[in-house]
């Protein structure tokens, strides 16, 4: 039997309960690829779940349980039913969410149709850095929001994962953007391609800018009441806040503006969109810090300060 080194959750609650473990290797299905991981990418859900939030109820009956969704690597094995990629094939691709990903692992089984392939000019580390975060981001302002040239859109915790991605993405799509985070990276939110800054601590957003066409919520709370504020009568807010409980909807409907909470899908069509995007040099994925495997609790503790800027990944 093939044993990998995987990090695996002992019990929810903290960094100390992820362990360093010897497990077998994962068997594949039909429609699956084995895939050798070379990077993952750490995101706010893996802090929520780790705590016993978020997907913790679905999975805290899985023996064992492997948190992580974002990979990068080698194709290994294919399956019987596996025509897409071939062994040896560089892939890259948000695995089985919301469900069990298992991506803390040197190998992970994928199904086929979540992946792409990589692009030869990103790094494994951009890759996995490139994949939840950017397919939230893609969903809200492609899929959700329908962003058109000259909209107006606001992009909250812009030099945060799902942020740095948002206002790449908007500003590609033709959008006027404006993004809040502190004054510290404000040139890095510019450099993204912002056309507006906003200073959250020292400023009130909704007091300084003139109505938007869109905003994408990374923060919720009192933030979804705010912005709704600055909405023209036919805009759209998507509030990606893990934990699904925001009434967005109904104070948005109260207000006249449409409201969506949107929680990401895995979609290998999806991803191949972003594959082109990063190949083209459209799309960038900023990597703030990495870690080892053995250095997961430290990569966790990172994210858990709220303030990291563009992505944390773990590299094999």
């Amino acid at each position: 039997m093939r044993t990998m080194q995987a990090i695996v959750l002992s019990d929810f609650g903290s960094t100390e309960n992820l362990l360093l473990t010897e497990i077998p290797q994962p068997s594949i299905a039909d429609d699956e690829v084995l895939v050798r991981v070379k990077a993952m990418s750490l995101n706010p859900v893996d802090i929520k779940t780790r705590k016993g939030k978020a997907l913790a109820e679905k999975l805290e009956k899985e023996n064992p349980l492997i948190l992580g969704w974002d990979i990068a690597g080698v194709v290994e094995e294919t399956g019987s039913k596996v025509e897409t990629f071939k062994s040896g094939d560089e892939v890259f691709g948000m695995v089985n969410f919301p469900g069990h990903g298992k991506a803390y692992a040197e190998y992970v089984a994928a199904p086929a149709s979540h992946l792409a392939l990589k692009p030869a000019n990103i790094s494994f580390a951009e890759a996995a850095a490139g994949s939840l975060a950017a397919l939230t981001a893609w969903q809200a302002m492609v899929r959700h929001a329908k962003v058109n040239a000259g909209d107006r859109v606001l992009v909250h915790a812009a030099s945060g994962g799902v942020g740095h991605f948002s206002v790449q993405i908007a500003k590609q799509l033709g959008a006027y953007v404006i993004g809040t985070s502190s004054a510290k990276n404000r040139d890095f939110v510019v450099s993204l391609g912002a056309d507006e800054h906003i200073d959250y601590q020292s400023q009130q957003f909704e007091s300084v800018i003139n109505p938007v066409d869109f905003v994408l919520d990374t923060i919720g709370g009192d933030y979804i009441d705010r912005s709704l504020d600055t909405l023209k009568t036919d805009g759209t807010i998507v509030s990606i806040v893990s934990g699904m409980n925001e009434k967005v909807s109904d104070k948005a409907s109260a207000k006249g503006v449409k409201g969506v909470t949107m929680l990401v899908q895995s979609n290998g069509d999806d991803m191949k969109w972003l594959a082109d995007w990063f190949e083209k040099g459209l799309l960038k994925a900023y990597v703030s810090q990495s870690y080892t495997l053995e250095q997961m609790a430290d990569a966790h503790q990172q994210l858990e300060t709220g303030h990291t800027v563009g992505k944390v990944v773990v590299t094999l």
